[in-house]
């Protein structure tokens, strides 16, 4: 049964700081800790492409795991909304290139944002497992520095740039439970781009995320025949201090168990979940960890995790 073996990532060293954004704004600590969740916000470099965040997290992966060869990959995934260039070819290709992956891999992209994580590793699974391959990766990377107006006090203070490599396989510490997934594109123009520029109808996108979340949540943990008591943490997208919060309070169990740690890295669309997996979760004591995530199409997916043999 393929699973999570292993968690990678890279957050780039230099980025902006958020009291100096907070102050062109006229917004205090307290709304930037309270609301926005967040004192840094790493940004790539200007000759860095999305295909160069891919490169340096899967190179962490590969030197933190010296039994997995580059020779053994069968599979590649990068799930981005904001690709090399102008998105063709995909970013998958390119990375398979600059990471020295054989050319039998199997290399494709994925066109989502913060739900792309779950969508992403049931995706290689169910890929990998039904043609009977042994080892894949999946990287997330979105770095919405590309897109982002600094002058844009809805989205220039929320978001930063990380790429987070999976490794995914047989005879893994985490298997994947059972997942559930949305899709309501009525939804499309609160998280859009247009003409290069990203923009966010950041009141819609909470009370959508208020509202859809928490009953995600509690139907999927009905359908595993679950208890909140059952799951030791909750890893939901981190879109903002505010949403984090707001979701964990709806859900009405123990809002303790709704990790947030996004001070140093902002909202990192796609690697926000994986982030959280890899300093919280695969070092832990955790059994059950509960994941969701959601945001643009609007899309979500909520899924659990647990160690093997549970």
């Amino acid at each position: 049964m393929i699973g999570i073996k292993s968690i990678a990532s890279y957050v780039p060293a230099q980025g902006l700081d958020n009291y100096a954004q907070g102050a062109k704004f006229a917004k205090d600590e307290e709304f930037i800790l309270g609301k926005i969740g967040s004192a840094f916000l790493p940004r790539k470099a200007d000759e860095q492409e999305t295909s160069d965040l891919c490169v340096e997290a899967a190179n962490v992966l590969f030197a933190s795991n010296p039994q997995l060869s580059r020779d053994a990959i069968d599979a590649l995934i990068v799930v981005t909304q904001n690709g090399d260039e102008e998105g063709l070819p995909h970013t998958a290709a390119i990375v398979q290139h600059k990471l020295g992956l054989p050319t039998h891999v199997a290399a494709f992209d994925i066109s989502l944002g913060c739900s792309g994580y779950v969508y992403g590793i049931y995706a290689l699974k169910g890929f990998m497992e039904a043609a009977g391959l042994k080892n894949g990766l999946l990287i997330t990377a979105d770095p919405y520095s590309k897109i982002v107006d600094p002058e844009d006090r809805n989205t220039t203070m929320l978001f930063g740039d990380a790429a987070t490599a999976t490794w995914m396989g047989e005879d893994a510490a985490w298997t994947l439970g059972k997942a559930k997934f949305g899709t309501d594109g009525a939804g499309a123009p609160h998280l859009k781009v247009s003409d290069g520029v990203f923009f966010m109808n950041g009141r819609q996108v909470f009370n959508f995320a208020l509202l859809k979340v928490p009953a995600h949540l509690h139907e999927l943990l009905g359908e595993s025949s679950l208890q909140p008591g059952d799951i030791d943490a909750f890893c939901i997208h981190q879109g903002s201090a505010a949403i984090v919060d707001a979701v964990a309070r709806r859900f009405e169990d123990d809002p303790s168990k709704f990790i947030k740690d996004m001070l140093e890295t902002g909202n990192t669309v796609s690697s926000s979940i994986p982030l959280l997996l890899e300093k919280h979760v695969l070092g832990s004591d955790f059994k059950r960890v509960a994941l969701s995530g959601f945001g643009v199409g609007l899309s979500w997916g909520s899924a659990i995790i647990q160690r093997a043999g549970q």
